[in-house]
């Protein structure tokens, strides 16, 4: 027999092996998933706390993949370019899965390379929503300062814990 017809017969064996092997059922892994009622009460959370602060402001609520499901912009909001800077810190922080501060941070310090990450925003005011130990998607927030954006969008991110 010649290597080539022996190959063939080796290939056609190895393929009626596997046709007799009983088929399982794969299971593939659950997640938890960001729904719109979910986004809805995180960003009420943090439209309360900025209200009663006198904070008005945009908020941006995403799914872990850094896609939009909700923004609300407040009558008054204080930057009117937030309505593109919110969406962007949310994003940012469910992709990098940090706190969009954090990259701030790294920008401002140790590591100023991060400003290289094209198309987000390295400001504070993402920050990721979890629920059950697993990121599930983030907020983002753009009042008048870093500290109210950030503030804001931490009393929204544990509205699901509670």
């Amino acid at each position: 027999m010649q290597r080539s017809q022996l190959s063939v017969i080796s290939a056609v064996v190895f393929a009626m092996s596997l046709a007799s092997v009983p088929a399982r059922a794969i299971e593939l892994p659950t997640r938890p998933v960001l729904t719109l009622e979910a986004a809805r009460t995180v960003a009420a959370a943090a439209e309360s706390k900025a209200k009663m602060e006198g904070w008005p402001c945009v908020i941006s609520i995403t799914d872990d993949a850094g896609l939009p499901i909700l923004l609300t912009r407040m009558d008054n909001a204080a930057v009117p370019a937030g309505v593109e800077l919110a969406p962007g810190k949310a994003r940012t922080a469910a992709l990098f899965r940090r706190e969009s501060g954090a990259l701030e941070d790294a920008v401002n310090g140790k590591r100023p390379a991060a400003i290289t990450a094209r198309g987000f925003v390295l400001m504070r005011g993402g920050v990721p929503i979890v629920v059950g130990g697993r990121i599930v998607g983030a907020i983002g927030v753009s009042a008048d300062t870093p500290d109210h954006d950030e503030q804001i969008a931490k009393a929204g991110s544990v509205a699901l814990s509670q």
